[in-house]
């Protein structure tokens, strides 16, 4: 099972299939727009890194010049699916290739037939490439003409980032007998980021009558004609590179040498097919006894697997990896508890890169924690190119968009630096990587614990250390105090920094010595560290509750139950300031941090937390970052079917769309939580500094789950079977 197929074509469900049919390769992606057009689509490419200044939201990757316009004239008249009658139509996209075809048969309003199909693909061995294969089968004697188009006149949903630099044609080379090449020059308008396309377009099969090129001023185009004969097909290739300034000083020469270094079609499908060969071989999950578990796990890794960077560890990847507008392409804690783990046990490599990316960041850390008063590095909550804090202050409030509701993460969520530590930590203790941790993790970790210690505050009558107005993964409360999942984790923080402090004077003492003293890791301070430590408020009730933060067990208590069936989340059922006077969890923040520190908290206190704080979570329409986890914590008490119902709900956040926003982009997080799910919750996957084992509690229904890890630079096979 290994693709996603669209048997009918359905204009209402458009942005939602542009998201589905997403295909890319690290570098960029291109969502699953037709090639002609069609009326209301977004089309959008983006690519790595490429962010431009945008009112409200600060900054937002630029979508790129499109790479895609193909037209195809059937005796002078367009196609186009809007129009005329389409009477055969699929689309599938191969995941095992990253391959997307599209078939169809089209009658013209004027009575011309054809069959015409699209394939496609971005290439995973060379990553500056895309190439376009059109075919098509005339039912008419006549003229079929192809126009291909490199299109700088794009935008962010009206927003237009790009300025027009220059275009033009090279002759044909010696290489290259068949296909001029152009190109496309443009550069975003603030960040001054130059990114060159070029195109070259080859008549395979059918007799050419013209070949023109139009310097349409930012939308450079090449046209071909050729003879119609009824039943004999047509085959055109159009061939793509993209390449920005940030790839290097010349990259119009860049893209000039990638697009003539495509020999043919042919050649470039099986490099890039070898290439996802040797991806899948390390990241397949095979689940046997459940299809739509299946195909559901292949899709998810898919996507996170065209979004991850493999040559670059300046970006991170967005909640929305690169497939919709949502979130503008900016990263949140979601790539360091849902989508890292993935990576640190498929691909280490990847995983590198993302925290090379915070670690490259930490100057943008520094800056926000001095900036509100404390030292260290705080995190920006959310995060684009520079690691400076791009959370907008206003958005419009889903209640009245008249009105403006104020957004306080930005402001308040302080559990990210820890987060980033977490996820530096499991790297580290998976891979072994002990240069890693020497050169960038130890820095990380001790500069997120500064901050934590320079956060607390001394709360004199109580005789503790307390950390108040914040907000923790539950954003339906914002401005509390003592958020358990916050304060377990800064906790956690500063005592793993002791604990890579101590690994760094033994393994690395000048950089042990070197660090203490650029970071002022005094006496003084380690003591005060050691005094959080032991005096930061985490409220326990006496059956083992720990209460999400300081007063929430005096909130209305809601039933959830009594609401159904609904549409809509909890938070807007009760407004943004109503739901804060409730037990409505948008996530659930002490599930979630016993799953992260399962190996601390005992089965009783798991099992206490999450019986007491499930009802109250806003499964279906809250976060699509909660089920996942949930489904973890219900498996490892042995709750067969609560974990199932979390799985498969968290399974379908896109490809059935549950939520009715994956036209927005995929759910990156949901995505990789499903796959935490099923690795860490039902085939039991357990890695501690020791070792690893599993511990299988599968689904009744299912018969077998295969996957592989790197266990410490090894891989390792896993099967797990049920009786």
């Amino acid at each position: 099972m290994w693709t996603i197929h669209e048997e009918s074509f359905q204009a209402q469900a458009q942005h939602h299939k542009e998201t589905i049919f997403t295909i890319g390769n690290g570098y960029l992606s291109t969502r699953g727009a037709f090639e002609e057009g069609y009326p209301g689509d977004r089309r959008a490419t983006f690519v790595h890194g490429v962010f431009d200044a945008a009112p409200i939201v600060f900054t937002e990757l630029a979508n790129a010049p499109d790479w895609l316009p193909l037209v195809v004239l059937l005796d002078g008249e367009r196609f186009s699916m809007d129009i005329g009658q389409l009477t055969a139509y699929a689309r599938t996209l191969d995941l095992q290739t990253g391959t997307l075809a599209r078939r169809l048969r089209w009658v013209s309003p004027g009575g011309k037939a054809a069959t015409i199909s699209f394939e496609r693909f971005t290439s995973l061995a060379d990553p500056h490439i895309a190439l376009i294969r059109c075919r098509i089968t005339p039912e008419f004697e006549g003229t079929v003409e192809v126009r291909a188009t490199l299109n700088g006149n794009t935008d962010n949903e009206g927003l237009m980032h790009w300025r027009w630099i220059g275009q033009g044609a090279l002759p044909r080379s010696s290489e290259h007998k068949r296909g001029s090449a152009v190109f496309l020059h443009n550069r975003t308008r603030q960040s001054q980021i130059d990114l060159v396309s070029a195109m070259r377009l080859v008549g395979v099969m059918g007799r050419r009558l013209t070949e023109h090129f139009w310097d349409v001023e930012n939308a450079p185009t090449l046209s071909m004609t050729l003879a119609a004969r009824s039943g004999r097909q047509i085959i055109v290739d159009k061939f793509v590179s993209l390449a920005t300034s940030r790839d290097g000083s010349d990259p119009r020469a860049l893209a000039l040498e990638h697009v003539n270094a495509i020999v043919d079609w042919p050649a470039a499908l099986q490099a890039n097919a070898d290439a996802w060969a040797k991806e899948w071989e390390r990241c397949d999950l095979v689940i046997e006894g459940d299809e739509e578990a299946q195909i559901v796990m292949r899709f998810n890794l898919f996507q996170l697997l065209i979004a991850a960077p493999r040559h670059d560890n300046r970006v991170n990847i967005g909640a929305k990896t690169l497939s919709g507008f949502g979130y503008r392409g900016h990263a949140f804690w979601d790539t360091e508890i849902f989508m890292l783990p993935v990576f640190i046990l498929t691909s280490p490599a990847i995983a590198r890169n993302l925290l090379d990316y915070r670690y490259l960041t930490l100057p943008a850390a520094r800056a926000k924690a001095k900036a509100s008063g404390y030292e260290g590095a705080w995190y920006a909550w959310e995060s684009a190119s520079t690691g400076e804090e791009v959370t907008p202050t206003w958005i419009p409030d889903f209640r009245d968009r008249k009105k403006l509701a104020r957004v306080w993460t930005g402001d308040l969520a302080i559990h990210i630096s820890a987060d980033v530590a977490y996820a530096a930590r499991q790297y580290w203790r998976v891979s072994g990587d002990n240069e890693w941790m020497r050169a960038h993790g130890a820095e990380l970790i001790l500069e997120t614990a500064k901050f934590f210690a320079s956060r607390a505050e001394w709360n004199a009558e109580a005789q503790r250390y307390d950390y108040t107005d914040v907000i923790g993964p539950d954003e339906n409360h914002d401005h509390v105090n003592n958020n358990a999942y916050t304060n377990r984790l800064a906790q956690w923080n500063l005592q793993t920094a002791f604990q890579i402090l101590d690994w760094l004077q033994q393994d690395a003492p000048e950089k042990a010595a070197e660090l203490i003293q650029r970071l002022d890791l005094s006496a003084e301070r380690l003591a005060h560290w050691r005094e959080v430590i032991e005096k930061l408020h985490i409220h326990t009730l006496p059956g083992g509750v720990i209460e999400q933060f300081d007063g929430f067990l005096q909130l209305k208590d809601a039933n959830l139950a009594e609401y159904e069936p609904r549409t809509r989340s909890m938070q807007e059922i009760f407004g943004i300031e109503g739901a804060n006077q409730y037990q409505a969890i948008k996530q659930p923040d002490v599930v979630m941090m016993q799953v992260l520190l399962h190996e601390e908290y005992s089965e009783a206190s798991r099992r206490a937390n999450y019986d007491y704080y499930n009802p109250r979570t806003d499964h279906t329409y809250g976060s699509s970052l909660g089920p996942s986890i949930q489904a973890i914590a219900a498996c490892r008490m042995g709750y067969a079917e609560d974990a199932y119902e979390h799985f498969i709900r968290s399974a379908r956040a896109d490809l059935r769309d549950v939520r009715g926003n994956a036209g927005d982009g995929i759910h990156a997080a949901s995505a990789a939580g499903t796959w935490q799910a099923v690795i860490l919750g039902f085939a039991g996957l357990e890695i501690t500094d020791d070792g690893w084992r599993v511990n299988p509690r599968l689904p009744a229904h299912w018969k077998r789950v295969a996957f592989t890890f790197f266990y410490r630079g090894q891989a390792q096979k896993v099967e797990v079977t049920n009786p």
